[in-house]
């Protein structure tokens, strides 16, 4: 008889996970707390779905930090170009946007999640919603609360692929943890990882700037440069750039109570460049003018300017164009788990073997954000959730005894 396998967590992770292991011959029964499957995924493509990104796989590794050593593996078992093959065998053409973003052509989440889900369907994976895992009984069996009440299931191998704990009215709430704490698996707690920032900022340039974004800027921390876009927040600023930053600026908030951004907010114009331009007579018009088709800056731009200096903005043109090549901003906290597009913490990798599996907990393996590593977005998120929820599958088919299959 075909081995049985439990998988907890209907997102990226274990949706892949139970792709792999049908294919591979196991009985596949798939768990999720919430109504329906993929919410995250959904919630993700609301303004295009990024599947991943096109540039060299040894800069794209660089991307997952101080994880970059357990990523690589995983990588190297499904790589971007593999994840391109596998969505658009579900149907779903893609394409390399101008940022070297990977999207597909739909945009949108929702018809590839309705075409895999539909393959799994075909493949025999059974999917229980609104059954929340509880853990484990006497006997060794996981537990399960359902709308009909508790239920057990016996399995020969366990894959968790919970989330970590960032959007959790989408289901990812990290309750899983003293589950597996109470096991001996040791836990990092959860931070809030591509999330904005707070900037004490003025009335007036809330009420004015809220909601606009500074495009084509280079944004600076602790060395480390990012070009790229960011939004202005009533609270401060958030934003693809300022998310590659995130986990720099997190350690200096709570290391030193604050973290200072510098914005360059004309990166493809030097300093002596920009101040030739600024030299040009400024007649008439006002400053604002004058910075706005001198130095082709947003009012946006011009408004963070003086919100940089507190005060009025320089006389002199070297003077300007060393602000807008500079503009310091200090940060003075982050927005909450609650606002995160992604969490740091979760499961040490060090509790895990090479093939995911618990090393406390023997046939139970782990995969996705319910992990400690974290990435920016553009991509790197989905990807490593994919890759890791393969990894997994690979780990637990190799223990059962089933041959290895491609996804």
């Amino acid at each position: 008889m075909s081995p049985t396998v439990t998988i907890i967590g209907a997102g990226p992770a274990g949706l892949i996970a139970a792709e792999t292991l049908s294919k591979a011959g196991a009985r596949v029964r798939l768990h999720d707390a919430m109504p329906s499957a993929g919410r995250k995924l959904l919630m993700a493509g609301r303004g295009g779905l990024n599947l991943t990104h096109s540039e060299p796989l040894e800069t794209f590794l660089g991307r997952y930090g101080q994880a970059t050593d357990w990523a690589g593996p995983l990588l190297d078992g499904f790589t971007p170009a593999d994840l391109i093959a596998w969505a658009e065998g579900l149907g779903q053409a893609t394409f390399v946007g101008s940022s070297g973003r990977v999207f597909p052509k739909a945009m949108k989440a929702s018809p590839l999640l309705r075409a895999w889900l539909g393959r799994l369907g075909e493949m025999g994976v059974t999917l229980a919603l609104r059954s929340r895992w509880t853990g484990w009984d006497a006997a060794g069996a996981l537990t399960f609360e359902t709308p009909d009440g508790p239920v057990s299931e016996t399995a020969d191998a366990t894959i968790l692929a919970l989330g970590g704990a960032s959007w959790p009215r989408l289901g990812s709430d990290g309750a899983w943890t003293g589950l597996l704490s109470a096991r001996g698996v040791e836990i990092a707690p959860f931070q809030p990882a591509n999330v904005g920032f707070n900037v004490a900022w003025s009335d007036i340039f809330k009420q004015r700037f809220a909601g606009q974004p500074l495009k084509a800027i280079a944004l600076t921390h602790a060395g480390v440069t990012v070009r790229g876009e960011a939004l202005i927040a009533d609270y401060g600023l958030e934003g693809g750039a300022i998310y590659a930053l995130s986990a720099g600026l997190r350690d200096a908030i709570a290391r030193d109570g604050k973290a200072e951004l510098i914005l360059d907010l004309h990166p493809d114009q030097t300093l002596g460049q920009l101040t030739a331009r600024l030299v040009t007579p400024q007649g008439r018009q006002s400053q604002s003018n004058h910075l706005r088709k001198a130095a082709h800056l947003s009012p946006a731009a011009i408004g963070l300017m003086r919100e940089a200096t507190g005060g009025p903005i320089p006389i002199s043109p070297r003077s300007q164009a060393a602000l807008i090549k500079g503009a310091r901003i200090t940060l003075t906290g982050m927005q909450g788990l609650e606002r995160a597009i992604s969490s740091a913490g979760g499961v040490r990798l060090s509790e895990l073997d090479e093939s995911l599996m618990l090393r406390r907990l023997p046939g139970v393996f782990a995969a996705g954000e319910m992990l400690d590593w974290e990435a920016p977005t553009g991509g790197y998120l989905l990807q490593a959730s994919l890759a890791s929820g393969l990894a997994a599958a690979r780990g637990a088919g190799a223990r059962l005894g089933l041959s290895p299959v491609s996804i």
